[in-house]
């Protein structure tokens, strides 16, 4: 009988006590392998899967010797990236084993894969999902690709009454206008399950990654977002659709 392949997963890095990426004290794990090309992305070092360097009981016992802190800070894991959803077989068979352990589960995505995710989501506790942009047109502008992917797994979390965090991220000149707002309401009002709504400023803190990886930053003529007017714009999202 031919023995079935082990799976591993490539990790690029474990942050042992995350503050911003789901509720509490977590681990967030990056995870290489993404086939957006976004503007404003500051984790290119990512794109590629790369190296696969550890299993899901490698990762699990890795993640497992913070579960104190978890327990006292109501935390748990976030599984990000690049793209967590690329790797769907590895991040499944690691939560089956974190939810042995009852270890709250987030996940942050874009939700663009063409891999069987609804097992995933089912043991998903939490969706904390990018918005990239709207409409197809903003989409394809803003990630090289376009929004069915996204839209797609949007759907299945509504259809499972998925707990959901949103965020945006605000680039000057593109985004950080009233009109993209008022658009971005209609997009979000007739979602359900929504905890938060997050606009996140554009920064510029990894043009020396680009360098270094010898690929052109997209957005070279852009400054930082100013974070005075993007804390406003997110008051003006907040107010309208009664969200955290």
């Amino acid at each position: 009988m031919k023995e079935s392949k082990e799976i591993k997963g490539s990790v690029a890095h474990i942050e042992s006590f995350g503050l911003v990426d789901g509720p509490g004290i977590r681990t967030v794990v990056f995870l290489n392998g993404c086939m957006l090309r976004c503007l404003f992305c500051h984790n290119p070092e990512m794109f590629k899967r790369g190296t696969d360097n550890y299993t899901p009981e490698e990762l699990f016992q890795k993640i497992i010797r913070n579960k104190p802190y978890f327990a006292r800070n109501n935390g748990g894991v976030t599984f990000s990236g690049g793209e967590p959803l690329l790797q769907c077989e590895f991040v499944t068979q690691t939560c089956r084993l974190l939810k042995q352990e009852d270890i709250h589960i987030a996940l942050d995505t874009a939700g663009v894969s063409n891999d069987n995710y609804d097992e995933l989501l089912n043991l998903v506790d939490l969706v904390i999902f990018d918005i990239k942009a709207i409409d197809q047109e903003g989409y394809q502008k803003m990630t090289s690709q376009p929004i069915d992917l996204s839209l797609k797994f949007l759907e299945k979390c509504q259809s499972l009454n998925k707990k959901m965090w949103l965020r945006q991220v605000i680039v000057p000149n593109i985004n950080d206008n009233i009109e993209y707002i008022e658009k971005l309401v209609d997009f979000i009002k007739p979602l359900k399950n929504i905890e938060k709504v997050e606009l996140l400023p554009y920064h510029t803190m990894a043009i020396e990654k680009y360098k270094t990886l010898n690929i052109p930053y997209p957005l070279k003529d852009t400054l930082d977002m100013n974070i005075e007017k993007c804390k406003e714009l997110e008051n003006i999202l907040r107010s309208k659709i009664n969200c955290r």
